[in-house]
């Protein structure tokens, strides 16, 4: 069954009680929520998802919930918990559903220890993967979604999965985060994409997702072989240039991009290694999504 399978009651009932289990690729994700905004931000954006079966096990269990407190009654706030604690300061009421992306991330970035995971976009076109390092602000989500909405499948936006044993790398294909300007270029650049709700004043400014192409959400999971290790950088009126990385450097950067490296050790050290000499790495300047698409488009042909 998919989330597209259930009605918005249906949704918010299952919702409510804490039923509803979400599969993204290699993980599970147990949501509980009495908010609104929650089922209807699921409804829009993973409708092609499914749901694990009421009885299953769940890698990650997320609650959103209102703080037990005076101000909720004239200043509506929410929380997140995973696992029962709260790991966020608390966000305004309707800021529900950006809080849950947020804390779904959080949960991978800290509770899959079976994967060495990296902040950074990933896709696949004819079998080779490329993966996107890369700080907020730099174009990475606008890159990522503009190559998604061109035959891309997407990997992830935000955290790419190296296996332990392989060093492929998946990930859950959930919805792009996009923020500010990003949002009307994507727009502008996909008109028939679809887009979740847009949320006013976040921590982050304004933000959206765009619902991933439902091929991509259908081969979650699946390994993909890496091919190029790209860091981007957004430039206005910047020439679109993509310019050899030294491996060395991109070695540490791509470290310095992992969640756990530190935590996993040796076989971070080592899987990073052999996952660097399957690829090659650049540097990315762009300031034309349009042009920055053709590029890659041509070097994965």
């Amino acid at each position: 069954m998919r989330i597209s399978d259930l009605s918005l009651p249906e949704t918010e009932q299952s919702l409510s009680t804490g039923q509803l289990k979400l599969v993204t690729g290699p993980f599970t994700t147990r949501i509980r929520s009495r908010i609104p905004s929650v089922a209807i931000g699921l409804k829009t954006l993973y409708g092609d998802f499914t749901l694990a079966p009421e009885d299953s096990f769940a890698d990650f269990y997320c609650e959103l919930r209102p703080p037990n407190s005076i101000r909720r009654y004239y200043n509506p706030q929410v929380l997140f918990l995973a696992d029962g604690r709260s790991v966020f300061k608390p966000l305004a009421y309707y800021q529900a559903f950006p809080m849950l992306e947020w804390g779904m991330n959080w949960c991978i970035a800290m509770q899959a220890p079976q994967y060495l995971v990296f902040h950074a976009a990933a896709l696949e076109k004819n079998g080779k993967a490329l993966i996107l390092p890369a700080p907020p602000g730099s174009g990475k989500s606008t890159l990522c979604a503009g190559l998604a909405c061109r035959g891309w499948r997407l990997l992830t936006d935000e955290s790419t999965l190296v296996d332990l044993e392989t060093a492929q790398i998946t990930g859950p294909a959930r919805p792009v985060s996009l923020k500010n300007a990003s949002i009307d270029v994507i727009q502008s650049f996909a008109p028939g994409a679809s887009m979740g709700p847009i949320c006013h004043d976040t921590l982050k400014g304004t933000v959206a997702h765009l619902r991933p192409p439902a091929e991509s959400v259908a081969r979650a999971g699946e390994l993909a072989k890496p091919r190029w290790v790209v860091f981007p950088r957004y430039e206005a009126n910047a020439e679109t240039r993509l310019t050899p990385h030294p491996p060395g450097e991109a070695f540490m950067r791509l470290a310095g991009n992992s969640f756990n490296y530190a935590a996993l050790g040796t076989i971070a050290f080592h899987r990073t290694a052999d996952l660097m000499e399957q690829v090659e790495a650049f540097d990315f300047v762009y300031s034309r999504l349009e042009e920055a698409v053709q590029l890659f488009d041509e070097i994965a042909a």
